[in-house]
């Protein structure tokens, strides 16, 4: 239960409806275009006549500047005021509409940057929008919507894109991609605004604040616990498709088909995590089992030979990497003292730390590939990586609630 006071006529009006719609438009407008690049590669590279470390920056950048602003981001928050933080959001991925246009690769790798811009600014001004407009049991499964939003989004653009750039130009599919952001910076434009029930304050946060903030200890095993999960998730995802291939013998078409299960299975773990998180209060439990689930499931997907394994490996590794998300995201804002700055630069950590292990992951693995001949050494440390989920549970204070607040100043326990 929230910690903060509940204000007169709080979560009663009905244009938080509308806030809810544009908040899932925003987190599927930025799914359709954080990865809509990746089943395309082949295309830019004989188009531009790039090598593949080149084109591969065309899903890393993005994911980098995420990374880059997430922090940031959430600081800045405060200060530019949500309002103009999601004109900011969705104009960034509105300006991705221009890659039609674009003349080189270079142009297209600086257009695709700006969706990391546009990630940073809309997530961690969500924390607090949500605050702001809905009841603590309404956040909960807010943030498991919006979650599936963005799951289903990577999921939708992963499968079209290179079906659609056969009808069409695969710099017009980018486009396409891109359109409803235009149409969300719009609405956002004529329909969005703040609510008066947990306002910010206007006071962009202090980095004393900030340092202390993030020695807390439940906040930093937050962050471990996402940063070890998107650190094994973005590595099998980017190489299981070629370590199916190469080691089990399993055609590029299935392979693909497999790992596509991963964001596919995430939509429903997601909002099946946003029920759970309304009726199992405890963190512990609901880290501990996502935790074993995305380990265990993790290590059947390259350990098993067989397809009548691999696939319930694959599905058990998705749901326990998509379960957790909704108790992640509500928890620091249950934490008490909590204020909507502090929800932003929590938020924006998780999009920083967990942005620079996405980043990485997959690089290590391929270096790991290349030096020893196989992916087997790489793909363990990304699956151990995962585990730090499950300590994290078991390492959570028993009441995470404890204060983060004294005297005007947060405290590092």
């Amino acid at each position: 239960m929230s910690h903060n006071p509940v204000p007169p006529g709080f979560g009663k009006s009905t244009h938080r409806f509308v806030i809810a719609a544009l908040l899932l438009a925003a987190h599927f407008s930025v799914g359709l275009n954080i990865l809509s690049a990746s089943p395309i590669l082949p295309l830019a590279i004989d188009e531009y006549e790039i090598n593949r470390t080149a084109a591969g920056l065309l899903i890393a950048l993005p994911l980098l500047a995420a990374a880059a602003l997430g922090l940031p981001g959430g600081m800045l928050v405060s200060r530019v005021g949500l309002r103009k933080s999601f004109i900011i959001g969705w104009a960034s991925v509105g300006i991705l509409s221009f890659s039609v246009l674009a003349p080189n690769f270079v142009t297209l790798l600086l257009l695709r940057s700006t969706i990391g811009l546009g990630f940073a600014f809309m997530l961690t001004a969500t924390g607090p929008l949500l605050m702001q407009w809905f009841q603590p049991k309404e956040i909960t499964i807010m943030n498991a919507l919006t979650t599936a939003a963005l799951s289903l989004g990577i999921a939708f653009s992963v499968a079209i894109a290179a079906p659609l750039s056969e009808i069409i130009s695969w710099q017009m599919s980018l486009t396409i991609f891109a359109l409803p952001g235009i149409a969300g910076l719009i609405a956002w434009i004529l329909l969005g605004r703040e609510s008066c029930s947990t306002p910010t304050t206007g006071r962009a946060i202090t980095f004393e604040e900030v340092g202390n903030l993030l020695r807390n200890r439940s906040v930093v095993l937050l962050l471990a616990a996402d940063a070890g999960i998107l650190v094994q998730y973005t590595a099998f995802t980017g190489w299981l498709p070629t370590f199916f291939n190469e080691h089990r013998s399993i055609s590029l078409s299935e392979a693909g088909f497999i790992t596509g299960i991963l964001p596919l299975v995430g939509v429903f773990a997601v909002l099946a995590g946003g029920v759970i998180a309304l009726k199992v209060t405890s963190p512990k439990v609901i880290f501990g089992t996502s935790g074993v689930m995305a380990g265990l499931g993790g290590l059947g997907t390259f350990l098993f030979a067989e397809p009548a394994l691999i696939y319930p490996s694959i599905i058990v590794m998705g749901v326990g990497s998509w379960l957790y998300v909704p108790a992640l995201l509500t928890l620091p804002m249950r934490m008490r003292g909590m204020t909507p700055e502090m929800v932003a630069v929590v938020w924006g950590s998780f999009l920083t730390f967990s942005g620079f292990a996405m980043f990485i992951a997959p690089i290590f693995v391929g270096a790991f590939r290349d030096v020893t001949g196989s992916f087997f050494p790489g793909l363990t440390i990304a699956a151990l990586a995962s585990w730090a989920l499950l300590m994290a549970g078991f390492l959570m204070p028993r009441n995470v609630s404890e204060p983060l607040i004294q005297t005007g100043h947060i405290t590092g326990d």
